[in-house]
């Protein structure tokens, strides 16, 4: 079977998260966005986990369902028809780690993915001792992350542990700030347990096949919604069984037959791919920061060095590089995006939204109107340029002031006139 899973997110419990990441409000979303597997998000949290129990219901796969969705009852969602077996539900957990260990502070987030109620119980039990899991529903815990995995393989051996976006400065594996420069130097005996890692948003597949370490590695991408519109921005194509066991197989196996792609952001549009200081507004690649000595020309303190310069330290391939076995990717722009710059307003507007479920009523859901329905058709749905934004897409023509120091990337489909159609690719900045 073939489908789109997003094993990244976070619950209505977890800081700067929006009170609407409910699951029924998730189910809703994901099918708007083509999603058939979402990610539960925070079980570690006691309320979340209260909740889960109570609103999902083991599919009999290891993925599970809703066991009845309350339709939204008003605004634009209101009249689209969800049901609750449209969308299934992976158990699913992100931990922040910070530990000291060879003389450095470490700042390590993992994902964690459970295939049944028990294995989530057995979890959190070893962990209550061990922090506040009413805190935030992702905890942080004073505990070696290599520890973690160890705890995870004995307690409940079915658990995934992936790295979370693992280029991410401040919390991630090989964050320039807090991390490792090796898989082995974090999870050392316990690195064969790893079979996954999640690049994030502000790298794509190419950037991380310049590492031939990580070779043997799936790479996934997962949207780490915070808000309901968010879900889907990046996911996972899979054709395989539809379990948890396909799944994980897929992941574990790495076969492009059965893990088709994944769905990225243009890695430039992510907020911490270029080098940069928000507060002076400087923005740097990683040969400017190089020449500049890693430091601010404004205010001299260090800057923060994003995605692209990380990379560029631990690369031991040039760029282009292809790795002989890995899994196809595509580039995508959120539907609100594009239409926001079709019609010159914000993402989030009133006026945006109505052209999206105009569009998704037409269509579908966002996913297919991103990559297979006829621009022909898709230019039946006025402005015609919404059109001709995701017919630019499609083939990359696209404009990026690359994000840094937190801030998102600017993409561009246009030309700074909304009112002039303007011919011809743009290209990548």
């Amino acid at each position: 079977m073939k489908f789109i899973a997003d094993l990244h997110i976070h619950s209505k419990f977890s800081r700067a998260t929006s009170r609407d990441m409910t699951f029924d409000n998730i189910a809703c979303w994901a099918k708007l966005k083509g999603l058939s597997l979402v990610a539960s998000g925070d079980f570690t949290h006691p309320e979340w986990f209260f909740l889960t129990r109570q609103k999902l219901e083991p599919a009999g796969n290891g993925f599970f369902r809703l066991r009845s969705i309350q339709p939204p009852g008003n605004g634009y969602l209101k009249g689209l028809p969800v049901k609750p077996d449209d969308v299934h539900f992976v158990l699913s957990t992100e931990i922040s780690f910070i530990y000291s260990k060879k003389g450095k502070v470490r700042k390590i987030h993992l994902l964690l993915l459970a295939p049944d109620f028990e294995s989530v119980e057995k979890i959190n039990g070893r962990l209550c001792g061990l922090g506040n899991l009413r805190s935030d529903g992702r905890p942080i815990l004073g505990l070696d992350a290599k520890q973690f995995v160890r705890l995870v393989a004995e307690t409940a051996p079915g658990c995934v542990v992936i790295p979370s976006h693992i280029w991410t400065p401040w919390f991630s594996l090989f964050g320039s700030n807090s991390g490792f420069d090796a898989i082995e130097e974090c999870f050392e005996e316990l690195t064969p347990f790893i079979f996954a890692l999640e690049t994030g948003l502000s790298s794509d597949p190419p950037m991380n096949w310049r590492l031939s370490a990580l070779d043997r590695y799936a790479l996934v991408s997962n949207s780490d919604a915070h808000s309901p519109s968010r879900l889907g921005r990046e996911a996972n194509v899979f054709d395989t069984d539809f379990s948890y066991k396909g799944l994980v197989d897929a992941l574990r196996r790495k076969n492009p037959d059965k893990f088709l792609e994944t769905i990225e952001f243009f890695p430039e549009e992510g907020k911490y791919h270029y080098d940069g200081h928000r507060k002076c507004g400087v923005v740097f690649s990683p040969k400017e920061s190089l020449a500049h000595k890693d430091l601010c020309p404004k205010c001299g303190k260090k800057l923060t060095i994003g995605v692209m310069h990380r990379v560029e330290e631990l690369a031991d391939r040039e760029e282009n590089a292809r790795p002989p076995q890995r899994i196809p990717f595509r580039n995508l722009i959120p539907l609100n995006e594009i239409i926001a710059e079709a019609i010159d307003k914000t993402p989030e507007c009133q006026s945006v939204w109505e052209i999206y479920f105009r569009l998704i009523r037409e269509f579908g859901n966002e996913h297919a109107i991103l990559t297979s329905v006829p621009i022909s058709e898709l230019a039946r749905i006025q402005p015609e340029r919404v059109s001709q934004g995701v017919d630019r897409m499609r083939k990359g023509a696209v404009r990026i002031q690359p994000g840094h120091d937190g801030f998102y990337g600017e993409i561009r489909l246009f030309e700074a006139s909304p009112a002039e159609d303007s011919a011809g690719q743009l290209t990548l900045f």
